[in-house]
């Protein structure tokens, strides 16, 4: 498994990572599709510190991971959110797990103090992974979405770094 810095020749293949999961799940609280041109804004848009990785396996895109900030307040600067995808039929290889550490060590060699990641509550593997990966349950945003006529909670876990 080779996990590289996102380019713009990626912008593609994390659409088409990312758009079933909009399309079918909870997990992201997007309601619709990304167009490529989007992606590709979304990709630009996290550059430097708020990198983009993806994961390879035998030359396919795998998965990708994220940093994001977390609030836009100049006082939050030093903290990001986490998003990890890993496409259907790479699912269960260590994707999500190789990618989480990756993303991590970015973050900490970018000087971030907080990672947190929010989890749409009931996500077991998501939060088993976060979890393995030293983050903690720091609270549960109740009904702070609506996705599929359905009023969702989000887990937020938070991860301290050195």
């Amino acid at each position: 498994m080779l996990i590289r810095l996102a380019e713009d020749r990626d912008a593609e293949a994390i659409r088409t990572i990312y758009n079933p999961f909009v399309l079918t799940s909870t997990v992201t609280f997007d309601l619709e599709p990304r167009s490529l041109e989007q992606q590709r804004v979304w990709l630009r848009d996290r550059s430097g510190a708020h990198a983009v990785l993806v994961a390879e396996i035998d030359g396919e895109t795998a998965g990708f991971a994220s940093l994001s900030p977390y609030r836009m307040r100049a006082a939050y600067s030093t903290s990001v959110e986490d998003s990890v995808y890993v496409a259907d039929h790479f699912q269960g290889r260590g994707v999500g797990s190789n990618l989480l550490g990756a993303i991590l060590d970015v973050a900490a060699d970018h000087g971030f103090h907080s990672v947190l990641a929010k989890i749409v509550d009931g996500h077991a593997a998501s939060i088993a992974l976060h979890e393995a990966h030293g983050f903690e349950l720091v609270g549960i945003e109740r009904e702070i979405g609506r996705k599929f006529n359905k009023w969702l909670d989000v887990a937020l876990m938070q991860k301290l770094l050195d």
